[in-house]
């Protein structure tokens, strides 16, 4: 105890006179200020919220030395502009979701979701821990960007309708509103798809310039407030079942940065790629009883949509595969992971799930 005590008093001692110890000094870096275009607009909260999420941890990761100013969709490069604008270095950073750039290359579709593609957790996975991350940045490399995971909203829903969808017939001649490989599909089965960033699709519903529309889940649907011009609010949305958004930089802005920036950077994405998802699954459910309490009517898509729908997309992909290379290599991993994925989920993560919700409806 002596001892101890001795050690304890003069390792105070010495702390207190400066003489032996001393701390480590802390590493400054240059004052670096970058501007972030997003897709999207303040007022979803969430999908928005994800790139201040990162703006606000590289800033604290870096002591306030790596600033990141977020602008909304339009406040500097149009919505569907940030591609271009990062490649260009326009703007050092973007926050999308890369299937607003389907018409550039489908494969870049790919990195958003694929009808009746991974779901949430199986993109995640394949991304971070198998080989999609490199797949992707092979492509992006194409266009002087990196990626990195930007949010994700999890399953969406399948949209607002001013009609009933009874059956394949009723999708002739609808104009709705949709990207990517989603308004391909939907072109095939007869509907007529249309691109509008998501400040434009309430008016354009409300005057009927659109008869549908889909966004993305309950939570957000409720904010641009749908459910009062198209009361009809389908599921599943099969376009999007685990939707992705990304972070993109400019790779010359990117060598640029000292390597503890970078870090921060890359930490700061993975929060806030968890972070939006976890937050939708807390605010959907809320959401989506707010929404039929509000005269919104759920409906499930007829068996004949589902199933054409699905057979419609896998010839899409084979076509699609034949001629671009790039998206043939993402595609045959994907499927490969959702092979072995689904296997799991089938043991473990489905049947559970139904089970909870085959003994509530029986009370």
């Amino acid at each position: 105890m002596q001892r101890r005590d001795f050690l304890k008093t003069a390792g105070v001692g010495a702390l207190a006179a400066g003489a032996s110890v001393s701390l480590p000094a802390r590493a400054e870096g240059p004052s670096i200020k970058w501007r972030l275009a997003s897709s999207f607009p303040k007022s979803l909260d969430t999908i928005y919220g994800g790139a201040e999420t990162l703006s606000r941890r590289v800033a604290e990761l870096t002591d306030g030395r790596f600033e990141i100013r977020v602008f909304a969709g339009g406040e500097l490069v149009p919505a569907f502009g940030v591609l271009d604008a990062v490649q260009q270095n326009t703007v050092e950073c973007g926050h999308t979701a890369s299937y607003y750039y389907y018409g550039k290359n489908k494969a870049l579709a790919a990195e958003t979701t694929l009808p009746f593609g991974l779901n949430t957790r199986q993109l995640t996975s394949w991304v971070m821990a198998d080989e999609g991350m490199g797949l992707l940045r092979e492509m992006f490399a194409e266009y002087d960007i990196l990626n990195f995971p930007g949010g994700s909203t999890g399953a969406q829903m399948g949209g607002w309708y001013r009609k009933e969808i009874k059956s394949l017939e009723d999708l002739k001649g609808l104009k709705i509103r949709i990207p990517g490989f989603g308004a391909e599909i939907f072109s095939r089965l007869g509907a007529v798809p249309q691109s509008l960033p998501g400040g434009e699709i309430y008016p354009s519903l409300e005057r009927g310039a659109i008869d549908a529309a889909e966004w993305t889940v309950p939570y957000d649907d409720e904010k641009l407030g749908f459910h009062k011009v198209a009361k009809y609010y389908y599921y599943p949305g099969w376009w999007e079942t685990g939707t992705h958004l990304v972070f993109y930089v400019n790779k010359d802005q990117w060598a640029a940065l000292p390597p503890s920036y970078r870090a921060a950077f890359e930490v700061a994405a993975n929060e806030a790629h968890l972070e939006m998802l976890a937050r939708y699954d807390a605010k959907n459910p809320h959401a989506l009883q707010r929404l039929i309490a509000g005269g919104a009517e759920l409906r499930r898509f007829p068996d004949d949509v589902l199933l054409k729908a699905y057979e419609t997309a896998h010839q899409v992909y084979a076509e699609e595969a034949e001629k671009n290379p790039t998206f043939k290599r993402l595609y045959d991993s994907m499927m490969a992971f959702q092979e072995r994925s689904d296997a799991w989920w089938g043991v473990a993560e489905s049947p559970m799930s139904n089970f909870r919700q085959a003994v509530r409806r029986m009370k």
